[in-house]
Formats: structure tokens, sequence, C-alpha cells
């Protein structure tokens, strides 16, 4: 099944914009951002990695497919997210708050004061060749507590993204379904030897990413990623933005860092 936003234009939101958002729960825009910017922020996201600056998220401590069982084991320290990318550059705060992904997001979500949170996502993401671990099926919203579940997320490829390296999966409109906890195992992704799971899964579709285009996605929505089969490092930057009124729940993860107002 191919993309049904394949050559998506960057055009000024419309009503049909919006409308098939809400449809697929997902939409790409091609080439919203300049590559110069792009390159720009690649060479930032390698001198992080580089660094190694705590706080960093690694393959190790997620127990996913594919990833090393231990910090001590072989690959151990292969990092999955330079966690607080807002906190590290000022050029990944003003990515963040950039006035096309801003505007857009603000029209999807229908508010008039955006806010990107701190918490979630906010993370410089890399997958190592080798070490690299897959995702399973999943919904961001298990991770976020906040009033409503809505909230959008940008993914912004810094490289090519392909199957080969672990770009994203998505299942179309799937953040319109009513998924009983039994569908679900107990770390919230999708257990994939039921019938009704594996009927959804069949129509997942692989998106694949260029520099300069922009990943926008409802926290409801399905997604996955393999791991990196090639023998380069992937890199994105990944934001998660939600309206000011839509506040994240007191005492709760959610809350610890106050968001970032953008437009």
């Amino acid at each position: 099944m191919t993309n049904p936003l394949q050559g998506y234009k960057a055009t000024d939101a419309t009503q049909a914009t919006i409308d098939e958002f809400y449809r697929h729960g997902f939409i790409v825009r091609r080439g919203l951002l300049a590559l110069s910017c792009i390159d720009d922020l690649l060479r930032l996201a390698q001198s992080e990695l580089h660094t190694r600056h705590e706080p960093i998220e690694y393959e190790s401590e997620l127990g996913y497919p594919g990833a090393p069982a231990a910090r001590e084991d072989p690959g151990g320290d292969t990092p999955r997210r330079l966690l607080c990318a807002t906190a590290r550059r000022e050029a990944f705060v003003g990515i963040a708050k950039d006035e096309k992904i801003a505007t857009l997001c603000r029209d999807l979500i229908g508010c008039s004061q955006l806010q990107v949170s701190q918490n979630h996502h906010n993370c410089i993401m890399t997958k190592f060749p080798g070490y690299s671990s897959a995702t399973h099926w999943h919904r961001d919203i298990r991770y976020w507590s906040f009033e409503r579940e809505e909230l959008i997320s940008v993914w912004i490829p810094l490289v090519e993204e392909t199957a080969a390296n672990g770009a994203l999966k998505v299942l179309t409109g799937s953040h319109r379904l009513d998924i009983r906890p039994s569908r679900l195992d107990r770390m919230g992704f999708l257990r994939q030897e039921l019938t009704s799971n594996a009927e959804l899964i069949d129509n997942a579709i692989q998106l694949e990413l260029s520099p300069g285009d922009v990943l926008f996605f409802h926290c409801r929505l399905f997604h996955a990623a393999q791991q990196n089969e090639t023998n380069s490092i992937k890199y994105s930057l990944v934001f998660t933005y939600h309206d000011a009124e839509n506040r994240s729940v007191v005492g709760t993860r959610s809350a610890r860092l106050a968001p970032i107002d953008c437009l």
C-alpha cells in the first residue's frame, strides 16, 4: 500500500489539509524546510552525538527487539535518543518554534496558543547500524498525561529515511480506533499474534522521507519501525505540540518541565 499523501506540496494549511490529517492521522509536507537548514541541524546533531552529554536514552535500557540486554554488553552504550534537545542548542529551539511547522500544528489542533512539550520527544532520535532495536506498534499517548488526547508530533528527518534504515510505518486512521486493552501487551504494544491486530497491521504504510520533508502525526496514531540494516546512522529531530489550554496532569512526567510557547 502506498502513502496516500506522497508528493504532498508545502502550501498554506487549508480545511482540506486538516480534514485529511484527521482522516489519516498524519500528513507529510514535502520540502517544507530548506536543505541548508537541515544540513546545519545534522552537523549539530552529529556534534551532540560525539560529545554524548546526558541525558541520553540507550538502546539497552528499552528492552526492545534487537537491543543489547545490558549496558556492559557489546553495543550496550548505543544511544537511542539524545534527550532534551531544546536545552542543548538554540538552533533546536528555533526549529521547534519554526513558523511553518508551528502554524500548521496550530491549525491542525485548532488553538490560539501553541506549545511544544519539553518532556515528550524533544530529542535527537538516532538509529545505529548493528545495535538498533525494532519498535513494535504503539501509540505515543500511552506515555503521556494530558487533559485531552489532542497532541501532534513532528518528525524532521536529517538524512534519507527508508525501510532499510528503519523509517516509520503507520496504520492509517488508527488514531480513530477504540482498541481494547486486551489487544495490547503490558508495554502498550499491539499483540501481533491476535488475528484482529494482524488484519490491522496488514494495511501498514511505509513512510519514506527525505531531508526537508516534515511528518506530522496524531498522538493516537499507531506506528512502528524496524532496525537499521544499513551502514550509516539515521538522525531525526522529534517534537510534540499541544494547545496551551490542554494542560499536563500535575505530578506526572508530562508536567516535569514547563512547555515552550510557540505561536
